[in-house]
């Protein structure tokens, strides 16, 4: 089935396409000469250690920043649905999972059918404080729902959840990317899930250092060289070469914003 899935992908017009990718924050180096296109139908997944720069790159191709090099083109009228990494949510303030959906823009309608869409319709009169992490996280999945994306974009939206919980979450994008057609681009650490769920792999570590299909990269040197495996299972972040070369340029080494 995925596969006729690609070849339509392969023609249509892009959702949106950055060329010459560069983003400098406080004279350091964050990206550089990225290039991307995302199609309809299709799931993209960024991967890369902290410090690469994938939340900054999310952040550009959907118009919270503005990029210092190059350019990204938005299809006309495309709809985006967004779900950050972190929300600060104050718990003081008396707020139901229904009215916080409306705040994105979406009816009360749209709200309860994206509630249905990702399970959860039972919450809708529920207070915000009083959800669990997992319950939040689909909560704020029904919100980037509510208006039909035809791209939706999360950014390690499934962080904090545990294992059963990670592939639940994605194997419910993936329905909701054959229910609407929309492309998806995602975020995530958790290698062998987001390979499963991806019908594209971007490596990035400040620039793209390889991408292709999940086998492709997960053969790739420049993958291999970036993730590895310790003798307790854990993953451990490796970095490049080119990283010591960038370092004097500004190259981030630790925290990305």
């Amino acid at each position: 089935m995925a596969e006729p899935a690609r070849a339509v992908v392969a023609e249509s017009a892009p959702l949106l396409e950055a060329r010459g990718i560069g983003f400098r924050r406080g004279g350091m180096r964050i990206l550089w000469d990225v290039d991307l296109v995302l199609h309809s139908g299709e799931i993209v997944t960024v991967v890369g250690p902290n410090g690469s720069g994938k939340t900054t790159l999310m952040r550009l191709l959907i118009g919270a920043l503005k990029p210092d090099e190059g350019e990204i083109r938005r299809r006309p009228d495309l709809r985006i649905g967004y779900v950050p990494q972190k929300m600060t949510v104050d718990y003081t303030m008396p707020l139901t999972v229904s009215r916080f959906l409306r705040l994105g823009g979406g009816t009360t309608a749209a709200g309860a059918r994206a509630l249905e869409r990702v399970g959860i319709p039972h919450l809708a009169d529920r207070q915000l404080r009083a959800l669990s992490g997992g319950q939040f996280q689909r909560v704020l999945l029904a919100q980037a729902l509510t208006l039909r994306p035809d791209l939706l974009v999360l950014d390690e939206a499934a962080q904090g959840l545990d294992q059963p919980g990670v592939a639940q979450f994605y194997r419910l994008v993936e329905e909701i990317r054959a229910e609407l057609g929309c492309g998806v681009l995602m975020v995530g650490h958790d290698l062998h899930v987001v390979m499963a769920a991806s019908d594209r792999v971007i490596c990035l570590n400040g620039h793209i250092c390889c991408a292709g299909s999940p086998t492709v990269v997960s053969a790739a040197p420049e993958y291999r060289a970036l993730f590895g495996y310790g003798t307790d299972g854990a993953l451990a972040l490796y970095r490049h070469e080119h990283d010591h070369a960038h370092a004097g340029a500004g190259h981030p080494a630790a925290e990305e914003a």
